[in-house]
């Protein structure tokens, strides 16, 4: 294969929140954008492959900053009963279907094992970029504690590969959790700082850890030059975890202006995961989904589009993940679709490029298409702005780089 690449006559969106650019090309080499120019600019380098795109969009590979890999059911009790062979390979499956959906990164928000992140850094697997926060640190009874009222037993991690909730109670306890997943290779430290739609022993709108506790994970990740991020719902649950120093807000779906306030001054970011509430309010019964959690689901996804609005109009920078579980894993750019109906096309797409890449600490490396960066690009057939759905289709997604390297490929 030719160690140059040349993407020509695309209609180019860089990931910046410009206007779509037409007819403009794109040079890779050795993993890397060389060159971003008009094509009738661009003379061809001697011996370089060359991929014709008109008709086509060019932009950055999408990043999806709250996955959960390692859910292939909605249940966790069933997963916990497969064989690890079984396990694993549908894993596998997950993480190869959210390459070819167009996601060059992926930022696990928790128990699937870092494990995979290796298994694709090495080659061994097909997929995108995997960010794993190991597993979430949830209080006794809180939203990483799926037992049963009246069961004790709680699963052991089954070191890489599966990574359920540390429960933990006090500071120490947290601390060292937060530090047992930095040691396993955890790119952030993930904490449940409120109650939960999935979890069977608590409300919703509650808040978990104390400030103390999640200080306790803000401050280790810091220390290891990480960050945490918290699963919130709550005002209350949002402010102790950002005055705590965590730096990503997953969900927040009853954030009010002054908590947004907070959130802008303090400079923590917002992830919605919308996509997971609509699916589960319309799937989750066939899917064996308890009445009791499809109640909560239906609470917060009646105000999550709400949070988003508040969150932009206070100026909050607003990253995009999907949280999907289960056989509604194949879904996950239908989030991009309803962000798009609350901030407009071109802010969604960009929620899921440069934003997210500034959250994850990659901005240098990827989310833009700019000259230096590492050639994370997807190929889409028609234009995202001019319609956001054509990525809800996989098929859509024609060719995936990573690094430079073609993982996907559908050119004609």
């Amino acid at each position: 294969m030719p160690d140059t690449l040349v993407l020509r006559n695309a209609t180019l969106i860089d990931g910046s929140g410009a206007d779509p650019q037409p007819g403009m090309a794109v040079v890779v080499r050795e993993g890397l954008i060389e060159r971003v120019a008009p094509s009738r600019q661009l003379r061809t380098p001697r011996g370089a492959q060359v991929v014709d795109l008109v008709g086509r969009t060019l932009m950055p590979g999408l990043i999806d900053a709250h996955v959960h890999l390692g859910i292939t059911e909605t249940s966790w009790e069933h997963v916990l009963r497969e064989p690890a062979a079984v396990y694993a390979l549908k894993v596998s499956r997950v993480i190869e279907d959210t390459l070819d959906a167009g996601f060059t990164t992926v930022r696990d928000a928790g128990l699937v094992d870092g494990g995979f992140a290796q298994a694709v850094e090495q080659g061994y697997l097909r997929g995108p970029r995997i960010l794993p926060s190991g597993a979430p640190i949830s209080q006794t009874g809180g939203h990483g504690d799926w037992r049963a009222r009246y069961q004790d037993h709680w699963p052991e991690p089954v070191p890489g590969l599966v990574a359920p909730p540390a429960l933990c109670d006090g500071v120490e306890e947290v601390r060292r959790a937060a530090r047992q997943q930095l040691r396993r290779g955890a790119t952030q430290v993930k904490v449940m700082a409120s109650g939960g739609a999935m979890s069977p022993s608590d409300d919703i709108d509650t808040t978990q850890l104390t400030v103390e506790e999640l200080a306790a994970a803000a401050y280790e990740a810091k220390a290891a030059g990480r960050y945490a991020m918290a699963h919130t719902y709550s005002p209350g649950s949002i402010r102790n975890a950002v005055e705590a120093g965590v730096v990503s807000v997953e969900h927040g779906n009853f954030l009010d202006e002054e908590t947004a306030a907070l959130m802008k001054a303090r400079e923590a970011y917002l992830v919605p995961t919308l996509a997971t509430y609509e699916l589960i309010d319309r799937f989750g019964e066939q899917y064996g989904v308890p009445a009791f959690s499809l109640q909560k689901i239906r609470q917060a996804k009646a105000r999550g589009a709400e949070s988003v609005r508040i969150a932009a109009a206070a100026g909050v920078k607003i990253g995009s993940g999907s949280d999907l579980l289960g056989p509604m894993q194949p879904f996950k750019t239908l989030e991009l679709s309803l962000k798009a109906g609350i901030m407009g096309p071109m802010a969604a797409l960009v929620s899921a490029t440069r934003t997210n890449a500034e959250l994850l600490r990659l901005a240098d490396r990827t989310g833009t298409i700019e000259e230096g960066k590492w050639a994370d690009l997807i190929v889409v057939e028609g234009n995202p702005v001019e319609n956001i759905d054509v990525l809800r289709e996989a098929g859509n997604v024609r060719l995936v780089l990573k690094r430079g390297e073609i993982l996907k490929n559908m050119m004609p």
